[in-house]
């Protein structure tokens, strides 16, 4: 099916996150190299929306600045003072044209393993439906602390209720919110402007929106997620640390179906970004950060850190420490060598053990013995 191109994503980026126990704005806590929210602002500029959107409140400056950095062409708005998710996209939407037209897509910033598939999948489902709104669901054994998704006799969503708010019938429902939907733009304005705050919290929830729409009499569609890491949220440290370590995963499966040989997933740490040749063999204990890239062929580790290399094919590099260093093709490095940003290793040259090489070019098929250090003349 054929998707019309969404009128506007909108990510919820206002919260304090005062769980984090941290002075960084909870957003800007990185794994798998990005912050949290360039996670986001990365799924989100994956369905091509007219306007891609970030509300911001707690550390505005700081988080805006980043955002600007990740995303040139990404809008910022401001939430006032008024809490609740309702507000925050009530405010995002006063910052976009009044005539804006179409679906809008409302996700989070703390969202960070959300793919852009599934929110085109999202918006295929919505207006498959034709509904005002459509809510990404998820079943989990432990509800706990999750909005509930109230289903009406028809089997449709009929209200989401917050967990503080639930009853106990509702608090044993299974089906949870993500928080994460589609809404008709027009219809969503209207059904903000009408939210109060008159819940456990005295914020405008988001939420109920979907009591507003269905008591006009308009349908509320959802969109089951059999994914659950993809709704997963991160409020604290061990959260991030678990969610870490699944983008990870991913990520060296991913690389390993696309050909790279990972001897030891479990000892393997690999960014998002990093790209990895066919047939190149990560030994364990590797760390592969920022935008490095890797040809095929290659052997990289064990033992070793490379932070935005160039490593070209044939090459081997172990027990190496690198950043911003370019290996070249059937080079060798290794073992004990630290690459140190403007380093660059010609092909087919030959790098000893415990060398450091500092923002100079080592020419073509160069031997260079253990037990140097080469960095440019003092002027």
């Amino acid at each position: 099916m054929t998707t019309s191109r969404p009128a506007a994503v909108i990510v919820l980026a206002a919260g304090e996150g005062t769980r984090m126990r941290s002075s960084i704005p909870k957003v800007l806590h990185t794994i798998g190299g990005r912050s949290l929210v360039h996670h986001a602002i990365t799924a989100a500029r994956g369905i091509d929306p007219v306007h891609l959107q970030v509300v911001v409140r707690h550390q505005r400056d700081l988080v805006a600045a980043h955002i600007a950095e990740c995303d040139p062409d990404c809008l910022i708005a401001d939430q006032d003072e008024t809490p609740g998710t309702g507000r925050a996209v009530e405010c995002g939407l006063a910052a976009l044209p009044d005539d804006l037209d179409g679906v809008v897509v409302v996700t989070y910033a703390d969202v960070p393993l959300l793919e852009a598939e599934t929110l085109r999948e999202l918006v295929q489902t919505h207006e498959r439906a034709g509904s005002a709104v459509t809510v990404v669901t998820a079943i989990v054994p432990n509800p706990s602390g999750y909005g509930r998704v109230v289903r009406g006799a028809d089997g449709g969503v009929e209200r989401i209720v917050e967990h503080r708010d639930a009853s106990a019938d509702e608090l044993a429902i299974n089906e949870i919110n993500s928080g994460i939907y589609a809404f008709n733009g027009g219809l969503l304005r209207e059904a903000l402007a009408a939210l109060t705050s008159a819940n456990a919290q005295g914020e405008k929830y988001l939420t109920d929106v979907v009591a507003a729409v269905r008591a006009r009499g308009s349908s509320v569609a959802a969109y089951r997620l059999d994914d659950l890491w993809q709704t997963e949220g991160v409020n604290d440290k061990s959260q991030l640390a678990r969610v870490g370590v699944e983008l990870n995963r991913r990520t060296v499966a991913r690389l390993m179906a696309a050909g790279a040989i990972v001897r030891d997933p479990a000892t393997t740490w690999i960014d998002a970004a990093v790209s990895v040749g066919r047939d190149t063999e990560v030994h364990p204990n590797t760390r592969l950060l920022g935008a490095t890239t890797i040809g095929p062929d290659c052997q990289i580790g064990p033992d070793s850190t490379l932070t935005d290399m160039e490593v070209g094919e044939g090459a081997t590099v172990c027990r190496t420490h690198g950043e911003l260093a370019v290996v070249g093709p059937g080079a060798v490095v290794g073992p004990w060598v630290n690459l140190r940003p403007g380093a660059e290793i010609g092909a087919d040259s030959t790098i000893g053990s415990f060398v450091e090489i500092r923002n100079t070019r080592v020419e073509t098929g160069v031997e260079v013995p253990a037990l140097t250090s080469l960095s440019p003349r003092e002027q």
